[in-house]
């Protein structure tokens, strides 16, 4: 029976994509600078123009691996950014704690602590969220510039080397992100990294997503289906306790398309530690196998918005700390709930916690990963006669 639903939204997907489509052309990608750092040198952004029907665009930095914007139609062709950020590269460096877009590594979300233990050998990293790291410290993966290729397909190949100690991470850590739109109206992020000595690695993408476009007023109205019965929750400092208790009976289930206000002010201890969601959900699926983790639909344009991924959690974040101090693209406000964010990754904290999947990453190992951001269009609400 699921199945079956799932195949009647496909076709009814696919009937108004084709009806506002137009010819597709191949995959491509162009280069600009965008800006400079304070010491002069030059950052580029690349434009991938996609080769779907639905005509995706994405402009992306070699500064901090950053999304700058992604372009998707509604039911009537017309285009919207769906991403928040800035409209400027100083805008960028000057907030680099908002994460917009970043590629967020050497680990991305929360250690307890700020410390690991690995080998034997305890590990200090910057504290830089109350008693937490948060994001891979002060200078994590999105406060870098990242070398870059563009690919004969249309993609982008970003790397960095991070280097045996940098915000305290034992190993010399080669990471590479590439993106690529697709055919199927996917944004799709690859990821992979190796290492001279045992490190732990958790990479994703950070970006904000309202499906109105970006700075359009409340995410609360879109609807969010998690492939997820389990989630984690966290102490008073957002840490995971390491309990993966059911979400069946909690406003965490998402088992089924819910508008995501409809629950976010419930009372309960979870959401009123987060100030909403701000939790890692655990995915239904076979370990590194890539699975549909997350659907997002926006009931007034229409967009559609389908997360794949071979990672085994998902954060999803409501903009909780977005407080309206913030003017990005435009000179819009990015005001509290304006945006939500759905990274992919193993869960946080689990350097500390045994029982979760590992992140350890070894010499002769590769680290590799993919996320997908398929996009799409649902029919327009039904009118009661």
């Amino acid at each position: 029976m699921q199945g079956a639903i799932w195949r009647t939204v496909a076709a009814a997907i696919v009937g108004i994509a084709g009806a506002i489509a137009q010819p597709a052309a191949p995959a491509t990608a162009t280069q600009a600078v965008f800006g400079n750092m304070p010491d002069g040198a030059p950052i580029h952004i690349y434009t991938l123009h996609g080769s779907g029907n639905l005509h995706l665009q994405a402009r992306i930095m070699d500064y901090g691996g950053v999304v700058v914007s992604l372009e998707a139609p509604d039911r009537t062709g017309k285009m919207a950014d769906v991403v928040l950020g800035f409209d400027t590269l100083a805008e960028y460096i000057a907030n680099p704690t908002q994460y917009f877009g970043a590629t967020i590594g050497r680990y991305a979300n929360r250690i307890a602590n700020a410390r690991f233990t690995l080998d034997g050998v305890e590990y200090k990293v910057p504290k830089n969220n109350g008693e937490a790291s948060l994001h891979g410290g002060d200078y994590g993966f999105f406060r870098r510039v990242w070398k870059s290729l563009v690919l004969p397909d249309g993609g982008l190949e970003l790397t960095y080397l991070s280097k045996d100690g940098e915000e305290g991470y034992p190993g010399n850590l080669t990471a590479t992100v590439t993106y690529r739109l697709t055919d199927a109206n996917e944004l799709k992020i690859d990821y992979a990294a190796t290492t001279d000595k045992d490190t732990v690695v958790n990479l994703t993408n950070h970006s904000y997503f309202n499906l109105k476009g970006a700075g359009s007023g409340t995410i609360l109205d879109h609807d969010l289906m998690l492939n997820a019965d389990r989630y984690s929750p966290v102490d008073k400092n957002l840490i995971p306790t390491g309990q993966l208790p059911a979400v069946a009976g909690t406003p965490f289930d998402f088992r089924t398309l819910t508008p995501i206000g409809s629950r976010i002010e419930q009372s309960n201890e979870q959401l009123k530690i987060a100030g909403g969601y701000d939790h890692n959900w655990v995915l239904n699926k076979s370990r590194n196998a890539l699975t549909l983790a997350a659907r997002v639909q926006e009931p007034e344009s229409g967009r559609l918005m389908e997360v794949y991924t071979t990672e085994p959690g998902i954060q999803f974040y409501t903009g909780n700390f977005l407080d309206g101090t913030v003017k990005g693209k435009g000179g819009k406000v990015y005001a509290r709930r304006s945006a939500f964010c759905l990274e992919t990754q193993h869960f946080p904290d689990s350097p500390n916690h045994p029982a979760f999947p590992s992140t350890v990453l070894k010499p002769g190992q590769r680290y590799q990963t993919t996320t997908l951001y398929r996009f799409g269009l649902v029919p327009p609400p039904s009118r009661k006669k």
